[in-house]
């Protein structure tokens, strides 16, 4: 009889066919806070994170280009970064073609990212929709039909993350760019020792707190721990078949998230 395999969920050890169930439980349970939940964890800098990645990838149907972009927001649930991705190509380069998809495991969160957009200049727009996928499998998004994927905060929640990877290689265009978002490792080790003592002592409080909900904060601060460091991460996207510019990745704060790109040649 084959032994089922196990992974983490945070510091526990699960099994890999129920660490899908968990993370979905948690992000049910986190969907209506989810922008105060990345404020307490980041301290609020998550808002200055995420308009630095959309400024660094500079997206958006250029003047001269006849083809409007693919967009792929993967864990894109409360639509920030799809949005910002929208709002970018349209002021920068009057784009008002190019389309977004925004792929969430979790409905709740979608349905947030839903209500969201309402309030968007794209309410209601054929150039953007919602739908609910696994990002390792991505069984809804054709084989090199994405000119850009992007993730951020989603991926440490992954299941098998090097299958993730492989996914996003599978979704983009040749040419095609992947960006992601993430929390990672402090590269100060004095800095990273007060960090760890305000993870694991105020956020689950915190949570507690502002959320009604320790456990999911406290699940969220171990999944960052378990992580891979930035280099170990840069080495499983070039495996997933990228061309890593330089180093691969760019420190935020120090390292408390870092920006990963990699290119499909």
């Amino acid at each position: 009889m084959e032994q089922s395999k196990t992974t983490h969920f945070g510091f526990k050890t699960v099994l890999e066919d129920d660490k899908e169930k968990l993370v979905r439980g948690v992000f049910s349970s986190v969907a209506s806070n989810y922008d105060v939940m990345n404020d307490v964890m980041s301290m609020g800098v998550h808002r200055l994170w995420k308009k630095h990645l959309i400024e660094k990838l500079d997206c958006g149907m250029r003047p001269n280009s006849t083809e409007p972009l693919n967009f792929l927001d993967v864990a894109g649930g409360t639509g920030d970064i799809a949005f910002g991705l929208l709002d970018h190509a349209r002021l920068n380069y009057g784009d008002n073609s190019s389309t977004m998809t925004v792929a969430d495991i979790n409905p709740d969160m979608l349905s947030e990212g839903a209500k969201r957009c309402l309030t968007t200049p794209y309410a209601n727009s054929p150039r953007i929709n919602f739908i609910e996928q696994n990002g390792q499998t991505m069984s809804a998004i054709p084989d090199n039909s994405k000119d850009v994927y992007t993730i951020a905060f989603g991926i440490r929640n992954f299941t098998d993350i090097q299958a993730g990877l492989n996914t996003a290689y599978r979704v983009l265009k040749p040419g095609g760019i992947f960006a992601c978002l993430e929390f990672s490792h402090v590269d100060n080790p004095a800095l990273d020792y007060f960090y760890q003592a305000y993870s694991f002592s105020l956020l689950p409080l915190m949570g507690q707190l502002i959320a009604n909900d320790r456990d999911s904060y406290q699940y969220l601060v171990e999944s960052i721990r378990k992580f891979p460091d930035q280099e170990t991460f840069a080495g499983m996207i070039r495996k997933a078949g990228f061309y890593v510019p330089g180093k691969g990745y760019e420190n935020l704060t120090f390292g408390i998230a870092a920006i990963h790109i990699g290119v499909k040649l």
